[in-house]
């Protein structure tokens, strides 16, 4: 684990690492914030799950998170979107397959079972290494995510109860076996086999009786995907009927964009500590 880079940012310091990942078979980057506080103790976590075309310089630089997460003494933890590299299998005319796109999931179908392993990354590699290297209070994690990445910190908290206090997303993709853009990558990374792809689907896996840690999701109502790719309504319903514990909040006018994030990240971050304090 080698840092490539320290930020001073709202009294703490915001770094950049790569690492060689035995999960993903590359050199992996990710961003980690360290709020004041951990010159003093260690602090809990925040994970942040990036979507489609990102890395995980996009978060760190638009949503305006460090100041938030300074003044609640949680560190954040920004992985990238999916392994990268010469030799990782890739299509460069999509942008919703491939090298960006990792969807955090397991892939199983060549050339994608070499490298894409992004939920066993963010699940067991990742946190073992920043857990053992920084100064972050173990096993102390929440979790969050926009659009492709609020699919993955849903997938990551229901498949994994204790392992997060608790679980948001801006406009995830909720329901992605209806999803034009979870078909694509399920297709690909997973086979034809539908029944495997609700194994990665936050709806399926709710209705199938998945525990849940308390939930928001923040959903811009002018935002172009709403319709088509996202379903926060069947994320909803499956919530209302077993009694579970979410927060959908619909606000009129917000787009997809960094500008929606960047609106509403002091809510979740807030709503995350409150979980992580107990």
């Amino acid at each position: 684990m080698q840092q490539i880079e320290s930020i001073k940012e709202s009294g703490g310091w915001l770094n950049r690492y790569v690492h060689p990942s035995a999960c993903c078979q590359c050199d992996m980057t990710f961003s980690v914030y360290l709020p004041p506080r951990v010159e003093r103790e260690p602090v809990p976590a925040v994970y942040f799950l990036s979507g489609l075309t990102c890395t995980d310089d996009n978060f760190r630089t638009k949503a305006g998170a460090q100041r938030y997460a300074a003044e609640l003494g949680l560190a954040l933890v920004i992985p990238d979107t999916s392994p990268r590299g010469d030799g990782v299998a890739d299509e460069p005319e999509r942008y919703d397959l491939g090298q960006g796109a990792g969807f955090y999931i397991d892939a199983i179908r060549q050339p994608w079972a070499k490298h894409y392993q992004m939920y066993r990354y963010v699940t067991d590699e990742l946190p073992a290494l920043v857990e053992s290297r920084l100064p972050l209070i173990p096993g102390l994690r929440s979790i969050a995510g926009h659009s492709m990445g609020g699919h993955g910190a849903l997938i990551c908290a229901l498949k994994n109860p204790g392992m997060y206090r608790s679980a948001s997303a801006f406009a995830p993709i909720c329901n992605p076996v209806i999803s034009p853009w979870g078909q694509g990558i399920f297709a690909a990374y997973l086979g034809n086999d539908q029944t495997e792809w609700e194994q990665w689907d936050a709806t399926c896996l709710l209705r199938a009786g998945a525990q849940s840690p308390p939930l928001r999701v923040d959903q811009g109502l002018a935002d172009e995907f709403l319709v088509e790719q996202l379903h926060p309504e069947h994320l909803e319903d499956i919530c209302r009927a077993r009694n579970l514990p979410l927060i959908l909040e619909r606000h009129a006018g917000y787009d997809h964009s960094y500008h929606f994030i960047a609106s509403f990240i002091g809510e979740h971050l807030a709503f995350h500590a409150r979980a992580l304090r107990g």
